[in-house]
């Protein structure tokens, strides 16, 4: 009774604490901060379904609940028992929640890099006193020393001395291989460092990957062979991200297996822009590998070891 059509939402975009998503209200037309666990409820402002939470009508009259958490294992953190679907903050730089006795959480601190620059010859993070996060300072040096620890990722072009307007043109851009995808199977992330931007700065980059689905059937292999490298999906799929789905189907290439020890890898990918449609109607556009070929080989990574330390075949990258 209370909807109004059209819709007519907030024009300053939504602004939530950390961790908290951002849901459809009951009248199906404008994004809130979705309430959490123990926090009042109502039609108009609901829970965060995203962490299993529901409003609970039955303790609080008025058109007004509460936020509960459906049934669900806890969580042991250092001693401390934390409800499922509960959040908390184990130190100033995390964000966590209890999700079924799994926990999950996002840092609250940037872990960006940067490199040196004209306008920044000698950047340095400090601590400083009752703030949380490290910041970038800049440190003073003189003319000589300013132009030589910038010349690192810049031209050394004594004609055209790199100026505060004209950074991305005298910037030499540096960027590492991909990281191996995070999961052996099912969705992942691949990670890379680069400067390739218009500030000139070293920064992480992700996109996200997939080997294998987890529940890909194995092909058999040829006669005389002992691996199945590259293995098609028989029909076209959807890849699943956070509860969002690609607009379109794709026959992507996976990795497949082998029969003498052996484990295969990507080898040569390119990456995509894949654009996601998720429940509520928003879409969203992200990074992702494609596999061109795998390799197969017995440098595989070992179980359990979240460092991948004995892995050290890279992915042979490339740009979007």
């Amino acid at each position: 009774q209370a909807c109004t059509y059209p819709c007519q939402c907030p024009s300053q975009p939504l602004q939530c604490p950390a961790g908290t998503s951002h849901v459809l209200d009951a009248c199906g037309c404008c994004k809130v901060c979705a309430r959490q666990l123990g926090e009042l409820c109502s039609l108009q402002k609901p829970c965060d379904h995203h962490k299993g939470l529901y409003c609970d009508f039955s303790k609080i009259h008025r058109g007004s609940g509460i936020c509960l958490a459906h049934e669900g294992a806890t969580c042991d953190l250092l001693g401390k028992i934390y409800h499922n679907g509960e959040s908390f903050q184990p130190t100033c730089k995390l964000q966590c929640i209890c999700m079924d006795g799994a926990i999950g959480c996002i840092p609250l601190c940037s872990d960006d890099l940067r490199l040196p620059s004209p306008e920044c010859p000698n950047p340095r993070r400090v601590k400083f006193r009752n703030k949380c996060c490290e910041e970038w300072i800049c440190e003073e040096g003189s003319e000589e020393n300013r132009f030589k620890t910038a010349m690192a990722v810049f031209r050394d072009d004594p004609a055209h001395k790199p100026e505060l307007n004209n950074l991305q043109e005298n910037c030499l851009v540096q960027t590492t291989e991909w990281s191996a995808c995070s999961k052996s199977c099912g969705m992942g992330i691949s990670a890379r460092v680069t400067n390739d931007n218009p500030q000139c700065r070293l920064e992480k980059e992700t996109r996200l990957c997939m080997v294998r689905p987890c529940d890909f059937p194995m092909e058999k292999t040829k006669k005389g062979k002992k691996c199945v490298r590259t293995p098609k999906p028989r029909q076209s799929l959807h890849f699943e991200f956070s509860g969002c789905t690609s607009t379109r189907s794709y026959r992507p290439k996976f990795c497949g297996s082998c029969t003498d020890g052996r484990c295969c890898t990507p080898y040569v990918t390119s990456t995509v822009e894949v654009e996601f449609r998720c429940p509520e109607g928003d879409f969203f556009q992200r990074k992702m590998m494609f596999i061109k070929m795998c390799s197969c080989h017995y440098d595989c990574p070992r179980d359990n070891d979240i460092f991948l330390a004995t892995y050290h075949r890279r992915m042979i990258g490339d740009h979007v």
